[in-house]
């Protein structure tokens, strides 16, 4: 099955580089996207140009792929399965939920001459970013590219209600299966709330699980994609 795998803000596609060769090896086709504004040097990117290049992605896999949103690009995936509610297999979300119709992308951090840069560790401390050792951190961080502010406050629009008929697996890395549940259920996440087929998987990660445990989260979305295909 074709895997295609969306970073979250200021990553591009190579930080799915160890994913992706567990993937391939336990016989699937992993698909890295970098998307417009994080990593082709386009700083004048929309989140219409990155939904784009996702659905450009999902038409062209040859067969109905699993769509791979990590963090705020959860939302991207999602957005995904609005647009193409046939297409997906199934779509996971790695540590992030997806934004309701008319709420901003990813308005979270100050914007400053059109880009969203990368905030340094503050914000992150605690959970997120316990298992980072400081030379991940520091990599992370010389690797993070500003998001354009067209992009982290672009308006969400979701119009097509066969999204909830899509299957979707939340991975949880720096929240628990249980705490993810409560917040769906006491409607913080009204997407999901109303989606027809939803699992969870938990990992022993912080917020970046394609960094400090790739192989298990490899393992987590290969069984997900042979389950979907199972049934597909």
């Amino acid at each position: 099955m074709d895997i295609l795998l969306i970073g979250g803000l200021w990553l591009q596609g190579s930080v799915w580089g160890r994913v992706a060769s567990a993937l391939e090896a336990a016989g699937h086709r992993p698909v890295p996207l970098t998307l417009p504004g994080q990593g082709d040097g386009a700083v004048s990117a929309t989140l219409d140009d990155q939904l784009a290049a996702v659905l450009a992605a999902v038409d062209a896999a040859p067969g109905r792929p699993m769509v791979v949103g990590h963090s705020a690009a959860a939302t991207l995936a999602w957005l995904a399965a609005d647009r193409r509610p046939e297409r997906p297999a199934k779509v996971a979300l790695v540590g992030g939920f997806p934004s309701a119709d008319g709420q901003p992308y990813a308005d979270f951090f100050e914007v400053r001459d059109g880009v969203m840069p990368f905030p340094g560790w503050g914000p992150f401390e605690g959970p997120d970013a316990a298992d980072l050792d400081d030379e991940a951190r520091r990599q992370l961080a010389a690797g993070a590219i500003p998001a354009p502010a067209d992009v982290v406050k672009g308006v969400v629009r979701l119009t097509d209600e066969r999204r909830f008929d899509v299957p979707v697996l939340v991975v949880c890395p720096e929240f628990t299966p249980a705490q993810a549940q409560e917040w769906i259920e006491a409607g913080d996440v009204p997407e999901l709330a109303r989606a027809e087929h939803v699992d969870f998987a938990d990992i022993d990660s912080g917020h970046w699980p394609m960094i400090t445990r790739p192989t298990e989260l490899a393992r987590i979305l290969a069984a997900a994609a042979a389950a979907a295909s199972d049934t597909a």
